[in-house]
């Protein structure tokens, strides 16, 4: 079973209820402080910590006297724009006593859609946990429609997971874990410790959303959970309510652990290697034993390019001699590309007219 102490980097999901409280519609803020002791005490175990945070809506309709009802869609997404500058504050507030500095980054199903505007996320997210920065994630719901929203954030987290490469993710939940039917219903359910793999038995074991405040449901939770393990990630589900949840649940609290079905830079290599190449380009022989080193391809180190495609596509790597090397997601075009091969990175940016990034394809964005 995994442990949160063992864990390199942790996606933390909350939800609404947990945060807003839904008869006043105020901010928790004692559970909120808590949390952020439990956060501290993950950044001093050299852990990289992303929240995915819901709330937003849930606060902005407190502010402006919205119904506790379903709002139609242009009132959600002014609620969300009044609370989510409330939902940055509150964390900014607890987190910076600490020392942690905190950044908002808002997304829609477009930037995971879009492979051109995943890798840009991707680089955004990575930059920040280098820096030492606790990302705050939450949907772009003053922008999303039905049409391009992840429509609740237990799927936004294990896609977020994904994106960082993270080892674990916890659903901070109004349940205590994954059972075998609704435990309010039926008092004979049985919580599940661990779960290997998510069969069409636990499937069907499923439920809908229960809180009021909440959109996911078991269903969406199971959904998560397959995205994640799949990816190399582990996945709890535990009860958020109690104070400072994640010492709980490292204490021993009641929770579920899906297994990840491997780590997550392998699935992400397989994940690279099986996409058809768009373009390719070829390598003179110290790029390529560069490579066989773990590092980086460089523009310095390419010598031709072939083949149509943006950045962000797949694109399949050479040697002199025209065996495959490998396979890379680029992150310039082909016809960048053709601009700036054969010259070091520091000529990018008087080559193309703007800055660009120093690697033409990242080590971690590619499988030899």
């Amino acid at each position: 079973m995994a442990t949160l102490s063992t864990a390199r980097r942790v996606v933390i999901k909350i939800g609404s209820a947990l945060l807003v409280d839904r008869d006043s519609g105020n901010l928790r803020r004692d559970w909120l402080t808590g949390l952020a002791q439990d956060v501290l005490w993950l950044k001093g175990l050299g852990c990289d910590v992303v929240l995915v945070s819901s709330g937003s809506i849930a606060l902005g309709r407190g502010v402006l006297g919205l119904p506790p009802t379903v709002l139609a869609l242009e009132q959600a997404q002014a609620a969300a724009a009044v609370g989510q500058i409330r939902l940055a504050r509150a964390y900014e507030e607890v987190l910076a006593p600490h020392g942690i500095t905190t950044a908002q980054v808002l997304v829609t199903l477009e930037d995971s859609a879009n492979r051109r505007r995943y890798l840009n996320s991707r680089a955004t997210l990575e930059q920040l946990l280098s820096l030492g920065v606790v990302p705050i994630v939450n949907e772009n719901d003053t922008v999303a429609t039905d049409e391009i929203r992840f429509g609740d954030n237990d799927r936004l987290a294990a896609q977020i997971a994904v994106t960082v490469g993270a080892d674990q993710l916890i659903l901070l939940s109004d349940v205590d874990g994954f059972y075998s039917a609704n435990p309010s219903q039926d008092p004979t359910a049985k919580r599940y410790d661990v779960i290997e793999s998510i069969t069409p038995e636990i499937e069907a074991m499923a439920g809908d959303a229960g809180s009021g405040l909440s959109k996911g449901g078991m269903k969406t939770k199971l959904m998560a959970a397959r995205t994640a393990t799949t990816a190399g990630c582990a996945m709890a589900i535990t009860d958020g309510f109690v104070m400072r949840p994640l010492t709980a649940l490292e204490g021993g609290a009641n929770a579920t652990w899906f297994s990840a079905q491997s780590d997550p830079q392998a699935a992400r290599k397989r994940w690279i290697a099986a996409m058809k190449p768009r373009g390719a380009v070829t390598l003179d022989a110290g790029a390529v034993a560069a490579l066989a080193r773990g590092t980086s391809l460089l523009p310095a180190g390419v010598t031709a390019v072939e083949g149509r495609f943006e950045r962000g596509d797949s694109i399949a790597m050479y040697d002199p001699a025209g065996h495959a090397v490998g396979h890379g997601l680029s992150r310039y075009s082909a016809e960048e590309i053709g601009q700036i091969k054969g010259h070091k990175s520091a000529e990018i940016e008087a080559l193309l007219g703007y800055p660009g990034r120093a690697a033409l394809i990242h080590r971690d964005d590619m499988a030899l």
